[in-house]
């Protein structure tokens, strides 16, 4: 089942409340998926944090996506999220056992034309993502986020600045990803559950 909600981790958090922050969010139900991600951890914390987070979506039943490493999705048991510029879903399919989601990055219409094999596709930044004040890039927009999801051979969600407000305006998303609109909810679990919400 492909997810309608990927939370994606923002590990600048103390681990106690990112911990928390997810396992609240997962209450909303099964629809909600995590996403590890954490470009500056070691290969060891990279590993450890995903054991734990493995733990938290295993015992509820919610998918757990690693971002970028195959060799930790395969350990942990958990879907695979490929970064653009990577190896591709072709890549990467001979390799999970049957079951496995692959996700996939796309910011341009290349990206979404290379998205060949994936089962979805968390398409950004529609807005100004709120975890990165510093991002300069462009951002789609509405209008840009539907016309990327109608390139795409899978379904498309929208990342980047979403809120249940935001949510509403864009057309032609399977789902949402988030950081800090749930992350940094004073409730996760009615963040998450507004998220799902959203028709």
């Amino acid at each position: 089942m492909v997810p309608r909600l990927v939370v994606i981790t923002d590990w600048r958090l103390p681990p106690e409340r990112l911990l928390g922050a997810i396992a609240r969010a997962l209450e909303a139900g099964p629809e909600v998926a995590v996403q590890h991600r954490h470009p500056e951890a070691s290969g060891r914390q990279f590993l450890e944090e995903a054991r734990l987070l493995a733990g938290l979506c295993g015992s509820r039943g919610n998918p757990l996506f690693v971002n970028g490493r195959l060799d930790v999705a395969l350990l942990v048991g958990a879907h695979i999220h490929l970064p653009a510029h990577g190896p591709t879903p072709e890549d990467v399919r001979p390799h999970l056992p049957s079951g496995r989601l692959i996700s996939v990055a796309v910011h341009d219409e290349a990206e979404a034309r290379a998205a060949r094999g994936a089962d979805l596709a968390l398409v950004s930044p529609v807005y100004a993502p709120g975890s990165k004040p510093g991002d300069t890039r462009a951002t789609l927009g509405p209008e840009g986020f539907e016309a990327l999801a109608a390139l795409l051979p899978c379904p498309a969600l929208a990342l980047g600045g979403i809120t249940p407000e935001r949510a509403r305006e864009v057309r032609g998303a399977a789902g949402f990803a988030v950081i800090s609109s749930v992350l940094e909810a004073e409730d996760p679990a009615e963040a998450a559950r507004a998220m799902l919400r959203v028709p």
